[in-house]
């Protein structure tokens, strides 16, 4: 499947702004776009849209404002730039209000230079205004200007919104359960990134660098239709496998050392997130193979938990508890499991949670607790399952073991039963790996 077979198309879109309509009552809604940022000087980052906005809307210009408005007679509006031939000969084709409504299915369109004109009466006795509330100050005081206005035509008999909310929390609750189009989006992103993992086993080799590997990654995931990286890709030899956010990825590799490599590809704004583990001469020594496999267990363990019905809390537990266990076996920690667990002393070597939700954004919306309580998994929610275990060295550290870093991490998606994994044409198996890089470096 290509990944233009894949594009979003504008029902979809005109669906959910509807759910998120039935949502307001009376109320309105504004989902402001991402603004575009300057690299340096007169250059810009390459350019990357809000996602709440992009979920309801699938348009990709800067400089746009979604506005919702509830109620009997609901309606969907769309501010963006004007056509511009200069600019797009410098900067390529934008939609227009005409064609963005046109194309992407908005009751009306507007330019974007007449929204702060057209807000006041389009918020005149609703009475709730619905938008991203302390995101970003700049639109907080703007939001304000607009209420203000309102509130001057009070002896006119008009009432401005007497409630403010985040739209963000009706629009985390839509976003955590995906829909087919998203999972078909999901599984695509995943396949590709799989297909850059496998390609870094087999370009990491002693005395290249890993910059050389992040290359290949990078490369896969263009080559393949991904529009981005999801997140700047950790290539992490030796040590720095022990650093959770290392991206310097410009070491040596060393022979006998393991590379940690976590990344995955965004593509249509979907994010796949891959984290693997392997010998950099393509043979696990004994303490890394001990290491390794008790990392291994540590994620099959958690996979187990995630399916319907399990608290969100369940898959890492589960890993913790065999994590603690091996710490004990491997002389990293003494005394009870219990004690270990209650102390959580197993932090030392393992800090960080089991997973995280996946979509539109790598640690994507949505709560992990209601009310106080993990809140229960299900059907057609996505998560990464991620256990690690980071041996940084210290006097007290078996020598064998010092600076040895593992993680294994995979996306998987809730059903009723066991979780499907999306990544798992990503090998992780030992004799899986040494195969792989064995056969594939001949």
């Amino acid at each position: 499947m290509r990944a233009d077979d894949l594009k979003q198309d504008a029902g979809m879109h005109v669906e959910r702004r509807r759910r998120l309509a039935e949502s307001l009552g009376g109320g309105v809604a504004v989902i402001p776009t991402a603004p575009e940022r300057t690299r340096n000087r007169d250059t810009h980052y390459p350019y990357r849209y809000d996602s709440y906005f992009y979920y309801l809307t699938g348009f990709q210009e800067p400089e746009a404002v979604l506005v919702l408005a509830g109620g009997d007679a609901p309606r969907s509006m769309l501010f963006c730039r004007e056509r511009n031939l200069e600019r797009e000969i410098w900067d390529g084709h934008r939609h227009g209000p005409e064609g963005a409504r046109e194309r992407f299915g908005f009751d009306e369109a507007h330019a974007i230079a007449v929204l702060d004109e057209k807000m006041p009466a389009l918020l005149g006795d609703r009475p709730a205004l619905w938008y991203p509330v302390g995101a970003d100050a700049d639109w907080d005081a703007r939001v304000m200007r607009w209420l203000n206005a309102v509130r001057a035509n009070a002896r006119a008999g008009v009432a401005a919104p007497q409630e403010l909310h985040d739209v963000r929390a009706p629009l985390d609750e839509m976003r955590l359960v995906k829909d087919a189009h998203e999972l078909a989006l999901m599984r695509r992103a995943a396949t590709i990134s799989a297909a850059a993992h496998r390609r870094a086993m087999l370009a990491a080799a002693p005395g290249r660098n890993e910059y050389e590997v992040e290359a290949e990654l990078l490369y896969e995931f263009r080559r393949s239709g991904a529009q981005f990286p999801a997140y700047w890709p950790i290539v992490a030899g030796g040590a720095g496998a022990c650093v959770l956010h290392y991206v310097a990825n410009d070491a040596p590799l060393a022979d006998g050392s393991l590379l940690l490599i976590d990344a995955g590809c965004e593509l249509h704004g979907y994010a796949a997130d891959i984290t693997r583990t392997f010998p950099v001469n393509g043979r696990f020594s004994g303490a890394q193979r001990e290491v390794y496999e008790l990392v291994l267990a540590a994620q099959a363990a958690a996979m187990g938990e995630v399916r319907a019905g399990r608290a969100w809390n369940a898959p890492h537990d589960a890993a913790v508890k065999v994590l603690a266990r091996g710490m004990l076996d491997l002389k990293l920690l003494t005394g009870s499991l219990d004690a270990v667990l209650e102390q959580e002393a197993y932090k030392r070597f393992y800090m960080h949670r089991t997973g995280h939700w996946l979509g539109l954004d790598v640690h994507d919306a949505g709560d992990y607790k209601r009310a106080g309580q993990w809140r229960a998994l299900v059907p057609g929610m996505t998560l990464t399952v991620e256990p690690g275990l980071y041996i940084r060295a210290a006097d007290d550290v078996p020598e064998r073991l010092r600076d040895i870093g593992v993680r294994i991490e995979d996306d998987v998606l809730v059903t009723e039963g066991a979780c499907e994994v999306l990544t798992s044409q990503a090998p992780k198996a030992v004799a899986e790996i040494e195969a792989l890089i064995r056969d594939g470096r001949r």
